[in-house]
């Protein structure tokens, strides 16, 4: 047999080297399981690191901490899973040591509210821990915070109250935040109007005769005096549209109707 070119040996080598340093690859960032008691200050350690640089452990889901892309650690997914039931393993004493070692680092941890809210609490929490009163500043819609529109999650949370359970809004109380102010009437409510006010009047006319309680017939007239001259009012039929518009009449005229002794009022 002849032997292969140089050319053909020296292409068999480089695929050899390849494959070999690819195999080596794998092997080296192939993470070997952790003890149990490594991998929970594994987890303290970066839970500890994340909470003093951002005052909170609620993170993204999709967040990462510390060194670069390839070293950082998928922060957010390893809270969401420690949130999660039945995740800590099924020896109820050490899923209850792998619990307290994150709720040590921070106490809210395991809040009942989504780790959205509790991520944008902490970061209103933080400009009113620098107030002289505790107090948020005022913080327009527009002003993002680690990616969080705060201003428009505050607005949010005013026009939504008192939609979040009462921590919630103890804890939005304390940073100063409330549900806006009602807006009270400029002007009191205006009189009724001529035609309801004949009405009263033919009605008071008409019951003080037949009776409280009584009902005029569709085609029924009572007749008015106003500044001086006679003035037929269809009693009647003004009886019978009020009575069938009575879910959008006004609460003031439905008073002076049930005050006349209108039961349907």
């Amino acid at each position: 047999m002849t032997a292969a070119p140089a050319a053909v040996r020296l292409r068999e080598h480089q695929v050899a080297g390849l494959a070999a340093l690819r195999a080596w690859t794998v092997r080296a960032r192939r993470r070997t399981p952790r003890p149990d008691g490594e991998r929970v200050t594994y987890v303290s350690a970066t839970g500890r690191s994340y909470h003093r640089a951002h005052g909170h452990l609620a993170p993204r889901q999709d967040a990462r901490w510390g060194g670069t892309d390839r070293d950082s650690v998928a922060i957010g997914r390893l809270v969401a899973n420690l949130r999660r039931q039945g995740d800590l393993g099924k020896d109820p004493e050490r899923a209850a040591a792998r619990a307290a070692r994150p709720a040590e680092i921070d106490p809210d941890r395991n809040c009942p509210w989504p780790l959205d809210w509790q991520r944008r609490y902490r970061g209103c929490a933080g400009p009113a821990a620098d107030e002289p009163d505790g107090r948020l500043p005022a913080i327009a819609p527009g002003v993002v915070f680690d990616g969080d529109d705060l201003g428009a999650w505050l607005a949010r949370r005013r026009r939504a109250w008192p939609g979040p359970a009462d921590e919630q809004r103890r804890r939005l109380a304390l940073l100063g935040v409330a549900p806006p102010e009602r807006r009270t009437a400029a002007h009191p409510a205006p009189a009724p109007t001529a035609a309801f006010a004949h009405g009263v009047q033919a009605l008071d006319r008409f019951t003080a005769r037949e009776g409280a309680g009584a009902a005029p017939s569709r085609g029924h007239v009572e007749t008015l005096v106003v500044n001086g001259e006679e003035l037929p009012h269809r009693l009647g039929i003004r009886y019978a549209d009020a009575r069938r518009r009575r879910a959008r009449l006004a609460a003031a005229r439905r008073a002076h109707l049930t005050a006349l002794g209108v039961s349907w009022a």
